[in-house]
């Protein structure tokens, strides 16, 4: 996957012994930004190697965390002068191998790292991969704005300080029909039955927080947004943008079903500027 990936966009360099995709055009003057985690959730991370995003995206096995020694090498191989953010999915795994990476970076380089940790999703606090919420669909918007703001020419606590700001006020949410196959296991994830939903899924096939009779695509997406708009606060006049994540096997059509009940012109009566990303993230 990450020799095709790599292929196909002439943008992007493969480390092949450590599975990092990275820009081919090494940026020494901005804040260097990596993420990376298990194979599986594609375009996830390596689709956002580029100008205004990540510069590098660290590839794990299929749903496992990249290793220690994985991330390390992109920390180093990219070190710029001012320096580096690992942005990092809220799953165990990741949460230590990148810890472990960023300290032997600071210790044995001497390079100055920082770390965010992305936990959007509201369906349940802890899970069997995480310590808290799960970081999921959520995380595309820290890198597209700590992106952007790193390439201005920002200086890390600075970049630092957005990313955790987007992280306080991004919420996600999901739910599945089906489970997916892990390739090397050959069998479905968990079993769910014909007409049936699990509601506040993981991204892995972890358990959400009920499973239920199916109801429309449009009833859905409306708990989803209860559930959403309970957990965080909205100011009147605020800027909200709606992403709607259909990843592979949602039909197009569905996601635009979800999308006109996730996308009111107002929300609890206050006035909202409202901006859609919609596909498979």
């Amino acid at each position: 996957m990450c020799r095709g990936f790599a292929r196909a966009h002439t943008g992007v360099t493969l480390n092949e012994r450590y599975r990092v995709l990275y820009r081919r055009t090494k940026q020494a003057e901005k804040v260097v930004l990596l993420s990376g985690g298990g194979s599986g959730h594609e375009p996830s991370h390596a689709g956002f190697v580029g100008s205004g995003m990540l510069d590098g995206a660290i590839c794990g096995d299929v749903f496992a965390s990249p290793s220690v020694m994985q991330i390390y090498h992109a920390i180093t191989t990219l070190a710029s002068k001012k320096g580096t953010l690992l942005i990092v999915k809220n799953y165990s795994g990741d949460v230590m191998n990148f810890d472990g990476a960023a300290e032997m970076a600071r210790e044995d380089d001497n390079l100055l790292v920082e770390v965010v940790y992305v936990n959007d999703d509201v369906a349940v606090t802890d899970s069997l991969f995480t310590v808290g919420r799960r970081g999921v669909a959520g995380t595309v918007f820290v890198h597209k704005i700590a992106g952007a703001l790193a390439e201005r020419g920002a200086e890390l606590s600075e970049v630092k300080a957005v990313a955790e700001k987007v992280i306080m006020n991004v919420r996600t949410m999901s739910f599945a029909l089906s489970s997916c196959t892990v390739p090397a296991k050959g069998e479905p994830t968990f079993s769910i039955a014909d007409g049936e939903t699990e509601f506040g899924v993981g991204i892995h096939g972890e358990p959400g927080v009920s499973r239920e009779t199916t109801v429309p695509a449009q009833e859905l997406a409306t708990r989803i947004m209860d559930r959403i708009l309970s957990d965080i606060q909205i100011s009147e006049g605020s800027e909200v943008a709606v992403l709607v994540n259909g990843p592979w096997g949602t039909p197009y059509r569905s996601s635009m079903c979800c999308l006109m009940r996730s996308q009111p012109s107002s929300i609890d009566g206050k006035s909202t500027y409202m901006s859609v990303l919609l596909g498979t993230i």
